[in-house]
C-alpha cells in the first residue's frame, strides 16, 4: 500500500496504481486513524520522510527509495533537534569535509518516527564550513547510526538518534543552500495537511462510540439522549465535524490544482493543520462531557481518541507557528482579491506533480486570493447572513486599526493579539471553504444543516471577539467594535430537533468496533 500510494508515477514502473494521489491519500489518512493514530503515525512520518527525497534531483536516491517501498520499507525524517525544537535555523547536525571529497556526519535528531527502522532517514543539517543547509540520506542500520530511545511512552516509536562519524558521499546529498531550506518547509507543507484528517477519523470513531454508550444509558429514569444539554453537546460535535471534512476536502481541491501562479492553498494547508485540528479536540472535548468517566475506560477506543487527539495540533509546527503563517495572508484576503477560475473538484486519479516542486517558500505576502464573498452570497440562510454581518464589522475593525499608527505597531509585535485576531479571520477562510464544498456536495450538507453548523460558528466567532476585547492593549475604538462583532445565532426548534433526529441520534447502533 505504502509503495502505491506514496511513489509518484513516474517511479512506478508503468503501474497506474503507483501515483501520489492527494484525494485518496486523504481517505487513507482517515482510515488508519479511524482505528488508531498509531497506525497512522508510520504512514505520516514515512510521507514526511519521502518528502525532501521526492523534491530531490538525485535520481539514483530516488529510484533506490521506490525499490525500498515495494519492499516494505518506512521512511522517517530528521529535521528537529531536542535544544530548538522547531526551531531549524538553528540545527547542529554538521557535516564536515573529508578526504576525497566526502564528508562525515554528526550530531543528534529528537523527536524522529520511524527512526529505529527507517529504510531511509531524510536528515538536515548544515556544511560545517560554510553553514549552508543540506539534506541527505542515511540508513538506520548503518554502524555509525545510532538508535538512543524511544522518548515516548506508546506504541509509535518517536526516535532519537545520533549519527557519529556517519560517512557522507555526494551520491547520499538530496539538496543544498536554499534548495534544502525550502525542500524542508515544502515537506512541512505536504505532511501537516495529514494532521487534520487524523483528526478527522479519530473524531469519527469517538463519535459513534460516545452515541452509542450515551443512546443506551438510562439516568434518573430517562436516557441521557433525552437531556437538552446532551443534544446540544453532541449536535455542536457533530456540525464541528461535519465542518472538519467538508473543510479539509475542499483544501485538497487547492493542493491538488496548485501552480507557481496559484498558491493559495499555503493558507488553506496549515489551517487544515490549525484549524481542523483544534476543532478535533473541540469534538472530543463535547463528546467527553457527554460520557464523562467511560472515557477513561481500557477496553474503549475514546481513551486512546482523549490522549491522542492532543498530540495532533503541537505536530508539525505549533497552532502558533501555523497562525503566524496564516497571518500573513489577511491583508490580501480581505482587501485585494484577484480574479482565478472557479475551482472544480479535484479528485480524479493522477499523480500530484506540484507538491514536488513547489518552488522557493518566501513572498508569502504577495500571494491573492478570490473573493470570499463569492461563495458567502450563494447562501441565504439566518445564520450565515449574521456571519455575513460579522465579517463586515471585522474589516471594519481591520480598517479602524491600521488607521492608529501607534496601536498598530505595538499590536503587531504581541503575538497574544494577534492569535485572536487571527482566530477571527480564520473562521471567516473556514466557512468560505465550506460553503464551496456544500454548493458541490448538496446532499451532504442540505440548507439546515449548513445553518445549524453557522449556528456554532456565530458562537466561535463573538467568542474570541470577546477575547480581542479583554486584551490588555485594544484601543478604545477597538473594543467598541469588538462588542458590535458578538452576535447571537438564529436559534431554530425544528431545525435543531431535525438535525437531531435525522443526523445525530440517527448514528446510534451504525458501527461497533469488533471485539
Amino acid at each position: 500500500l505504502f509503495a502505491a500510494m506514496l511513489t509518484p508515477s513516474q517511479y512506478g514502473q508503468a503501474d497506474p496504481s503507483y501515483r501520489w494521489d492527494t484525494w485518496r491519500n486523504c481517505e487513507y489518512n482517515e482510515i488508519l486513524s479511524f482505528y488508531a493514530l498509531h497506525y497512522w503515525y508510520t504512514w505520516q512520518v514515512t510521507i514526511l520522510g519521502l518528502g525532501p527525497i521526492w523534491m530531490s534531483n538525485n535520481e539514483e536516491v530516488k529510484k533506490k527509495t521506490a525499490q525500498l517501498l515495494r519492499e516494505g520499507g518506512v521512511f522517517a525524517f530528521g529535521l528537529s533537534e531536542k535544544e530548538h525544537g522547531a526551531d531549524i535555523y538553528s540545527t547542529e547536525m554538521a557535516l564536515t569535509p573529508h578526504a576525497g571529497g566526502t564528508y562525515l556526519a554528526n550530531g543528534r535528531k529528537y523527536y524522529i518516527g520511524n527512526g529505529n527502522i527507517a529504510a531511509l532517514v531524510s536528515t538536515l543539517g548544515k556544511i560545517a564550513d560554510s553553514g549552508d543547509f543540506v539534506f541527505f540520506v542515511v540508513g538506520s542500520t548503518h554502524g555509525r547510526y545510532e538508535c538512543i530511545k524511544n522518548i515516548v511512552n506508546v506504541q509509535s516509536y518517536v526516535a532519537e538518534y545520533a549519527l557519529n562519524d556517519y560517512p557522507i558521499y555526494e551520491y547520499d546529498i538530496l539538496s543544498k543552500g536554499q534548495d534544502a531550506w525550502d525542500s524542508a518547509l515544502n515537506t512541512i507543507n505536504v505532511g501537516k495537511f495529514n494532521l487534520g484528517w487524523a483528526s478527522i477519523g479519530i473524531c469519527t470513531h469517538a463519535f459513534y462510540e460516545a452515541i452509542d454508550h450515551a443512546s443506551n444509558r438510562v439516568l434518573y429514569g430517562k436516557h441521557v439522549t433525552d437531556f437538552p444539554h446532551i443534544k446540544q453537546l453532541f449536535t455542536d460535535a457533530y456540525c464541528r465535524l461535519v465542518s472538519m471534512k467538508a473543510f479539509a476536502l475542499r483544501a485538497s481541491d487547492y493542493m491538488r490544482s496548485a501552480s507557481p501562479q496559484d498558491r493559495r492553498y499555503l493558507l488553506y494547508n496549515p489551517m487544515v493543520k490549525m484549524k481542523v485540528t483544534t476543532q478535533g479536540e473541540e469534538v472530543i472535548n463535547l463528546l467527553w462531557d457527554v460520557i464523562a468517566a467511560k472515557g477513561f475506560e481500557k477496553d474503549t477506543y475514546f481513551e486512546m481518541a482523549a490522549r491522542d487527539i492532543r498530540a495532533l495540533p503541537k505536530l508539525e509546527g505549533t497552532v502558533h507557528v501555523n497562525m503566524a503563517l496564516i497571518m500573513k495572508f489577511m491583508r490580501n484576503y480581505f482587501f485585494a482579491p484577484a480574479e482565478f477560475p472557479e475551482m472544480p473538484r479535484v479528485d480524479e486519479p493522477t499523480n500530484d506533480d506540484f507538491l514536488f516542486s513547489q518552488g522557493a517558500t518566501k513572498g508569502l505576502g504577495k500571494i491573492q486570493f478570490h473573493d470570499y464573498n463569492i461563495a458567502y452570497q450563494t447562501v441565504d440562510l439566518p445564520n450565515v447572513n449574521v456571519f455575513k454581518g460579522q465579517i463586515e464589522i471585522l474589516k471594519e475593525f481591520l480598517i479602524a486599526s491600521a488607521g492608529d499608527l501607534t496601536a498598530a505597531n505595538e499590536q503587531a509585535k504581541d503575538i497574544d493579539f494577534l492569535l485572536t485576531l487571527g482566530e477571527l479571520f480564520t473562521l471567516v477562510a473556514y466557512g468560505q471553504l465550506i460553503i464551496e464544498y456544500r454548493n458541490m456536495n448538496r446532499n451532504d450538507i442540505p440548507d439546515h444543516l449548513l445553518d445549524q453548523i453557522f449556528d456554532v460558528t456565530v458562537r466561535d466567532f463573538s467568542k474570541y471577539a470577546l477575547q480581542l476585547y479583554s486584551k490588555p492593549n485594544s484601543t478604545a475604538k477597538q473594543m467598541e467594535i469588538c462588542l458590535k462583532m458578538i452576535q447571537k445565532p438564529e436559534t431554530n426548534p425544528v431545525r435543531f430537533e431535525r438535525i437531531w433526529n435525522d443526523y445525530v441520534y440517527s448514528l446510534k447502533g451504525t458501527y461497533k468496533m469488533n471485539d
